[in-house]
């Protein structure tokens, strides 16, 4: 098969859809998750508490497609970091997993019964469904960040020396925590659109106000510690960008503060971080002028932003190794081959808009504030 674009064009073209996917997970299910993080602390008794979750009731399901879309793409495009990643970090997967079963059951049999304890149960399992994947996600950018413990041999065969509790690290317990506070801020302004004025919506302000302020902290914190904390990675020599994917053909060092390198070669990529500190500070002017439309834009500007950063200060490295640089897991070195990249970019082009249409279809039916009358006289609601 002919293929119109170069070997290295399509790498970019994928590595840039990649962080897309990204993004439009953070920005679908993010908020679910948030809003579940957010459930004991926003709603007091079952009406209040039945009310938080049907403003999430009907499209969680939907943005879930983002989660397996995301996998999806790791998987077909950049085979080498599905391995490593999910070998690798298979334990910190299957927790976040085993939490977002969680969800499904509790959505599901939370309101079987009227039995207040029975109820009690069910939204704690749907506060660890949204706190727990919040948290490893973050964690995991974390341990990406700093270069997981992995290497190939002359074969190609990948070892990793990690352990599950070696991942939650100081940085990495510092990114859970920002990306925590950044799908908490996103909660907070999804339930500004959707609660009914009242109680809620007033606590989910107040929430919302904390975890702007505190993602700010945490984020200007992270970019000191990669700035001062000795975190990054340069390729070293000549870099073949059309080359075939084979990790052992690149050479990398391990050099303190490089994730920074690309900003000042190329300073039109402060947008990213830009935004990461500017969205928060959008919400937190919605927040004041009860503006609930401006809260969620500024929300999922910081969550894009944030997530932009990483990628962007990474560029070209996708999973750094830390004991092992010279295997570390690149744009050049680590994708489908020329043919598989094209092939998967066609099908994308057909179908993400598809995509696109009938999510932004999807929340134009369901668009408008959900109370707490609704809930409990529906009987289709959760």
């Amino acid at each position: 098969m002919s293929v119109p674009l170069d070997y290295a064009t399509l790498r970019l073209i994928w590595w840039g859809l990649l962080g897309v996917l990204l993004i439009g997970f953070a920005l679908t299910d993010g908020f679910d998750l948030g809003v579940l993080a957010l459930l004991p602390f926003v709603a007091r008794g079952d009406g209040e508490r039945r009310m938080v979750i049907n403003t999430i009731g009907p499209t969680w399901e939907g943005n879930q497609v983002w989660f397996i879309l995301g996998g999806g793409a790791i998987f077909a495009a950049w085979p080498l970091v599905y391995a490593v990643s999910f070998s690798g970090f298979y334990l910190a997967m299957f927790l976040v997993l085993a939490a977002l079963i969680l969800r499904p059951v509790g959505f599901k049999y939370r309101s079987k019964r009227a039995d207040a304890g029975w109820r009690g149960r069910w939204d704690w399992a749907l506060f660890t469904g949204g706190i727990v994947p919040a948290l490893v996600f973050g964690v995991a950018v974390g341990n990406v960040l700093e270069g997981a413990p992995f290497r190939f041999d002359g074969d190609l065969r990948m070892s990793y020396a990690g352990t599950l509790t070696g991942l939650f690290g100081p940085f990495p317990l510092l990114t859970g925590l920002l990306s925590v506070t950044m799908l908490v801020l996103h909660g907070a302004g999804w339930l500004s659109l959707k609660a009914e004025p009242g109680p809620v919506l007033d606590r989910a302000r107040r929430w919302g106000q904390a975890a702007a302020l505190l993602a700010i902290a945490l984020f200007v914190a992270g970019g000191v510690v990669v700035a001062r904390g000795g975190l990054g990675y340069r390729l070293a020599g000549l870099v073949d960008a059309t080359g075939p994917s084979n990790p052992r053909l690149a050479t990398a060092i391990a050099s303190p503060g490089a994730w920074l390198d690309n900003y000042a070669a190329h300073p039109v990529m402060l947008f990213a971080p830009a935004l990461g500190l500017v969205g928060p500070l959008v919400a937190l002017a919605g927040i004041r002028a009860r503006r609930d439309v401006l809260v969620f834009a500024g929300s999922s500007l910081a969550n894009a932003g944030i997530i932009a950063t990483v990628g962007l200060s990474m560029f070209p490295f996708i999973l750094p190794s830390s004991i092992d640089p010279h295997s570390s897991l690149t744009v050049w070195n680590a994708s489908s081959s020329r043919s598989t990249l094209f092939t998967m970019l066609v099908v994308t082009a057909v179908f993400l808009p598809i995509v696109l249409l009938y999510t932004a279809w999807a929340y134009r039916v369901m668009f408008g504030r959900v109370t707490i009358a609704q809930v409990t006289t529906n009987p289709d609601s959760y």
